[in-house]
Parts: structure tokens; sequence; C-alpha cells
């Protein structure tokens, strides 16, 4: 066959995988987002390698934003979900929320509803936990760690409990400020996260198998 014939197969091919990929929605904030990092060195990018590296054809988009908040996030969602439509929500908010002190009920709420959202559009959601320096004392750091177990409970989803469990008393592992992972520690966080995004990416693939 002439080589002009087979290259628009080729092609077709090519973007008819993509099109049958599935989409993996990383939805958090600066901690997600890369703030402070070369483009590419954030733990979502390195995701995408894991994942191919693993054998899934799952795209990541990753939608963070720095600064934001768990009301932007509920309030942008929908949006993100009708033009990306993820089969997965990586769900990595309510930092900000801590950092200002807001309360951990509206912190709660809105994760409870964007969760909702997510299912909605026919997503399943990995929640990925924060917790607060000490210095923000006891009952408020406990109220808002507890915040995204019981919101995992209640709704009935996948939970890690902490983004930067093994390395947050580690300073040399962050930025300048003390607040954001530096690029040495963005592979870590990938390990973390992927202890939680394996399961459902492997029942992902028998539920496909069984189609």
């Amino acid at each position: 066959m002439p080589l002009r014939f087979i290259i628009p197969f080729v092609f077709l091919f090519f973007f008819s995988a993509l099109a049958r990929a599935d989409t993996i929605l990383v939805w958090g904030d600066s901690l997600s987002a890369g703030y402070g990092l070369d483009q590419g060195q954030e733990w979502p990018a390195l995701l995408q390698t894991r994942l191919q590296s693993e054998g899934f054809r799952h795209v990541v988009v990753n939608a963070s934003v720095s600064g934001e908040t768990s009301s932007g996030g509920r309030t942008r969602l929908p949006a993100a979900l009708a033009e990306h439509s993820p089969t997965l929500v990586i769900l990595e908010l309510g930092a900000n929320d801590g950092l200002r002190g807001l309360k951990p009920q509206l912190l709660a709420d809105n994760l409870g509803a964007m969760i909702d959202a997510a299912h909605e559009a026919g997503a399943r959601v990995l929640l990925v936990g924060m917790r607060m320096p000490p210095n923000y004392g006891p009952a408020y750091t406990r109220r808002f760690a507890e915040v995204f177990a019981d919101v995992a409970e209640a709704k009935k989803v996948p939970l890690v409990p902490f983004l930067m469990d093994g390395f947050a008393d580690r300073p040399e592992l962050f930025l300048a400020d003390g607040i954001h992972p530096a690029a040495e520690a963005q592979p870590r966080i990938v390990d973390t996260v992927w202890a939680g995004l394996h399961p459902l990416l492997v029942s992902d693939g028998r539920k496909s198998a069984r189609r």
C-alpha cells in the first residue's frame, strides 16, 4: 500500500486512541498547580508519566488554581466537569480555607457539594486531605483534619489522608516560604496520591473489560 494511503490511517488511529482515553481531572490549589516550580515539575505532570509507565491510557488535566478555596472550587467545578468530562476527579482543596481560618463546616459543605457534582457528572472521586500547622491551635487543627475523613465516609469516596505525608516536617523539601513543596518533594506526592488512585484505575479497567 502506498505511503500516502497509510499515513491517514496512522493519524486516524492516533486521534481515535486519544478520544477513547479517560480523563483524570486534578482539582486543587497551588499545591497541585505547581506554585514556584518549573512547568512539568508539579506532581500532576509526574502523575501523567506514572500512568503511562504503568500502562494506563488516562490523560491528566490539571485545572488547579493557586489561591483557590473550597468555595471557589465549588463555583468553578460544574463548568470544568462539562468541559472535560472526566471519569476521575482528584479533589485537593482546603489548604487555603485552613490558612484563612475559615470554619471547617464550610469546608465540609463545599467538599461534599463538589463530590456530589462529580458523581452526577459520572466521575469517581479521590479526596485528598490536608492538615494545618500546630500554631492554629489544637482544636482547629484537629477539626480541620477530621473534615476530610468525615466527608469521605459520608460520601463513600476513597481518601488520601494527607497530601504531604512523610515529608511535612522536612524543611529542605519545601520552597523558601515553608508552605509549598519543592520539586524534590513532587515524586513523593505522586507516590502518596498513587496509593489511593491505583485501586480506582484497576477497578475502572475491570469494568471496561466486562463491557
